[in-house]
């Protein structure tokens, strides 16, 4: 359980662990999480994950300092929009609980088996609008009626996809935890629709594209936000709202009368 230290971060799989398998997904699982067990931290203490043991329904990996939990998804070339995930039911159930498990998403290079991207999307990032419903599993199939779902990677704002490798770019394990303990107190909302305001409003100021920012810049988002809150008929009293409570909490800071500015890390 020592710290990992980011600069001696080893991006290659092991591949001596694959000539046990034989089926490729096998042979990616097994090194894949290997090499988190080996090289990955906890991005709110920094201690090493570790493996929890093969067959847990919920999670891949644990924190022993934070009791975090982590779950692993892995793929070849980008990230993409999307991550398939399980069954719809179980994931609406366990947004906004303590059992959901952080997420890490890990891309590699098939030619050469390198990491070429690790994200974590913290659990705190999750809420209903980010599951997406897929469609049942055909009569035909062996799991007949079973509905999964998708993580919307692109519904997430961009403080919410951090990463610690980027396009194979190592970045500093400070930076890393600062990012991920700036908004861990998006924890404190038991409630998933305030907590999705948040995000919401996060998004929109990802979509604005710069640093400092109007009122009325976040109010062109009023549609937006009217159809994805439909029975919240005051969008502009709670974007105010929802601007208030981030500057509290040190995302954003006040500039003057109806400008914001975003908080660097």
């Amino acid at each position: 359980m020592n710290p990992c230290i980011e600069d001696r971060m080893r991006t290659t799989f092991n591949l001596k662990l694959a000539k046990y398998y034989k089926s490729p997904s096998q042979q990616i699982r097994i090194m894949s999480e290997a090499w988190v067990a080996s090289e990955v931290y906890c991005p709110g203490c920094g201690l090493n994950v570790e493996q929890y043991e093969p067959g847990r329904p919920v999670a891949d990996f644990f924190c022993a300092g934070c009791r975090e939990d982590y779950e692993l998804k892995s793929k070849k070339s980008k990230i993409g929009r999307k991550i398939i995930d399980g069954a719809f039911d179980s994931m609406m159930q366990r947004v906004g609980s303590d059992t959901a498990p952080n997420f890490f998403m890990l891309t590699y290079e098939p030619a050469v088996f390198e990491v070429t991207n690790l994200m974590v999307i913290p659990r705190h990032f999750f809420s209903h609008q980010i599951i997406e419903k897929r469609k049942p599993l055909a009569g035909t199939a062996r799991r007949a009626g079973w509905v999964g779902c998708n993580i919307c990677i692109n519904r997430i704002p961009d403080s919410g996809k951090l990463y610690y490798i980027k396009q194979n770019k190592i970045i500093p394990k400070e930076l890393v935890i600062r990012r991920f303990n700036k908004t861990a107190f998006l924890r404190e909302s038991r409630n998933t629709e305030s907590r999705g305001w948040l995000i919401d409003i996060m998004s929109c100021l990802d979509s604005l594209g710069k640093q400092e920012f109007s009122l009325q810049d976040v109010y062109k988002f009023e549609s937006v936000l009217a159809a994805g809150h439909p029975s919240n008929k005051h969008i502009k009293d709670k974007i105010r709202q929802q601007l208030q409570v981030l500057r509290d909490r040190g995302y954003l800071e006040f500039v003057s009368p109806g400008r914001y500015r975003l908080v660097q890390t």
